[in-house]
């Protein structure tokens, strides 16, 4: 079996507050991705959300079930967001190929029976970013490249936040039932994301940050508005958000992050911002 997994459970607001360093590195980050022939799970019980990744180097790789899930299939009352971060591949689906190159997405829809993952190239694998959350309706299959993705364009340099947000897995753009994914691409001298920063206690979030430089870092910002903690975080790592968290963070250069959710509404404009002077 290529397939390993670890639970994460809820905790509430007081409880975080108590934590040192490495308590909440161990409760929120997933610094674990990526992992060559290996398909990486973490379940999470804020809204059941699924993180991972699939590396197919040597030999494809399939998405099996795991135990929390208690179904034949991992799908079986799911949907899947599947976005490349690595070399071109290819995600078969029921014996569907779609070919994902750099940045592009898929959304699997709930029923699907088997999603085999497979690199192009061994040497320049493709790196398959998983995000899945429980669904109640079966909508069709659908790739979605970054140039098909729904853009806008936020902040200023002058604020150091200039940033195009992609939404690929979102309404308007692929049906789904609750699971949302997008890219934002900070631009060259701008390192501050997700500012003003806001909370939704209608859905959870999970960041997973790529195009980090090396040597490089981003502390991602989380908690309540006046109660903030901080992670620093490396390429490929992924932080889990809850519903009464920030989620924001400011980097030593400009970078890239993957932003998935799900839970109350599909509403991307549903949160409540704190101004930045009212962050503590």
């Amino acid at each position: 079996m290529s397939v390993s997994y670890e639970v994460r459970y809820a905790s509430s607001p007081d409880a975080v507050k108590k934590l040192d360093t490495k308590e909440l590195r161990n409760e929120f980050l997933i610094d674990n991705l990526m992992k060559p022939d290996e398909v990486v799970l973490v379940y999470t019980h804020y809204d059941r959300y699924i993180a991972g990744s699939a590396v197919p180097a040597s030999k494809k790789l399939t998405l099996e079930t795991i135990d929390p899930l208690k179904s034949e299939t991992f799908l079986a009352r799911r949907e899947l967001g599947v976005i490349n971060v690595g070399g071109d591949g290819t995600v078969y689906v029921d014996g569907e190929a779609f070919e994902l190159t750099y940045k592009d997405a898929l959304y699997v829809g709930m029923g699907a029976k088997e999603v085999i993952f497979e690199s192009k190239d061994a040497s320049a694998p493709a790196k398959f970013y998983l995000n899945s959350a429980p669904a109640h309706h079966s909508f069709p299959n659908k790739k979605v490249t970054k140039a098909e993705a729904k853009k806008l364009e936020l902040g200023t340099l002058e604020t150091a936040n200039a940033r195009t947000v992609n939404q690929m897995l979102i309404g308007g753009v692929v049906d789904t039932c609750q699971l949302q994914m997008g890219m934002t691409e900070l631009k060259t001298g701008s390192v501050w994301n997700t500012l003003p920063s806001h909370v939704h206690d209608r859905r959870m979030e999970v960041y997973m940050y790529i195009e980090v430089p090396p040597e490089q870092s981003v502390c991602h910002f989380m908690g309540q508005t006046d109660e903030t903690r901080h992670i620093w975080m490396q390429n490929e790592q992924a932080v889990i958000s809850p519903p009464w968290s920030i989620h924001s963070g400011a980097g030593t250069s400009n970078y890239t992050f993957i932003w998935g959710m799900a839970g109350e509404n599909l509403d991307y404009t549903d949160m409540d911002v704190c101004p930045i002077n009212e962050l503590r």
